[in-house]
């Protein structure tokens, strides 16, 4: 079999698991990162230091700053960029994937969030960035993954969605493996909408944890959370059985209930009381749920789709009422009967 040349846009802790993974399953891999001690600590110590203090990384894999270095000749690039900075990444990209060879590259994004300003989801944002590439063909991997895991081999699975099935059959044979299991998914909207509202999820569920809740709550808000997304994303376009696997229950209880989820820490530090600000600069890594709840919210209003825990804890974020006062609105909403607010009254 012939071997296959991957780049990884960019060498954030997901970036650097996957690119580690691709190295075991026997491909060429170059990570790009816009930090120079990152590729120097990756070219020349084997790790990469500011997310994987313990872990020793394969000497075959290489980091640079040049992204056309990166991608060139690339069969397949793997957007690891957070949704943040996916269209800066995107617009870099346009110009080096201007040969016919490189329409064909597998291109594979991986991030979990909608873009703040236009509530798009990442394969638009992709799609409107890379206007000559096939936009049916791009793939979202998704699903219970924290690189903390994958990176040391524990046992994983994912999805990979695409509009195109060979696609995402090609993204599945790239990244399958002994410790790292991949399904696929024709449900692109469903997979994206699960991985985004997830976030939200989790940092109400480390709230409520700060705030000293027990499991009673803790299960509570993923049950409830659970319904919530499925609205959405079934107002959105989404198929409702994704939110049944591993893009909607599976990321969902992962990462509402892991050390490793940074969504769920943040969480936590708000529900004892620090303030945001204070929040995002102690955690030194992107907190995707903060701004995606500010992009849910608003999207609760243009489907017309009730949200009480998106609502919730944006007040809590963006309108300053405390964890206490939000948890006191969620209890006091009016009575209803579960099978009837699941389906969206």
């Amino acid at each position: 079999m012939r071997v296959k040349k991957a780049a990884v846009l960019v060498a954030g802790s997901w970036g650097t698991a996957l690119a580690s993974l691709l190295i075991d399953n026997h491909n060429e891999v170059m990570v790009w990162s816009r930090n120079s001690s990152e590729v120097d600590d990756i070219n020349h110590h084997h790790r990469n230091s500011r997310f994987f203090k313990e872990v020793a990384l394969s000497p075959k894999l290489r980091a640079t700053l040049s992204m056309e270095e990166a991608v060139a000749g690339a069969d397949a690039i793997i957007l690891a960029a957070p949704s943040t900075a996916m269209r800066e990444v995107c617009v870099q990209l346009r110009p080096l994937l201007n040969t016919v060879a490189a329409k064909e590259t597998l291109i594979v994004h991986v991030a979990k969030g909608f873009e703040a300003e236009s509530m798009k989801r990442m394969t638009t944002v992709i799609a409107e960035e890379l206007p000559e590439y096939n936009a049916n063909k791009i793939v979202v991997l998704s699903g219970p993954s924290h690189a903390e895991e994958v990176i040391l081999h524990g046992p994983t699975t994912v999805v990979v969605a695409s509009g195109d099935v060979k696609a995402a059959e090609a993204a599945q044979d790239l990244l399958i493996n002994a410790y790292f299991r991949v399904y696929t998914n024709p449900d692109v909207i469903g997979v994206e909408v699960g991985g985004a509202l997830k976030n939200i999820i989790a940092l109400g569920a480390g709230l409520t944890e700060g705030l000293g809740f027990g499991d009673n709550a803790k299960a509570a808000l993923i049950t409830r959370g659970l319904a919530e997304i499925t609205r959405l994303g079934v107002k959105m376009g989404a198929n409702p059985l994704t939110f049944a696997g591993l893009a909607g229950i599976g990321d969902l209880v992962v990462t509402c209930t892991s050390k490793h989820s940074r969504n769920w820490r943040a969480g936590y530090m708000l529900g004892q009381g620090k303030d945001l600000n204070e929040v995002l600069q102690s955690m030194g890594m992107v907190v995707e749920g903060v701004k995606t709840t500010k992009a849910a919210y608003e999207l609760a209003r243009q489907y017309e789709v009730s949200m009480p825990i998106t609502d919730a804890l944006f007040n809590v974020l963006f309108a300053g009422k405390t964890p206490r006062e939000a948890v006191g609105d969620l209890m006091g909403r009016v009575k209803t009967h579960e099978i009837e607010e699941i389906a969206g009254s």
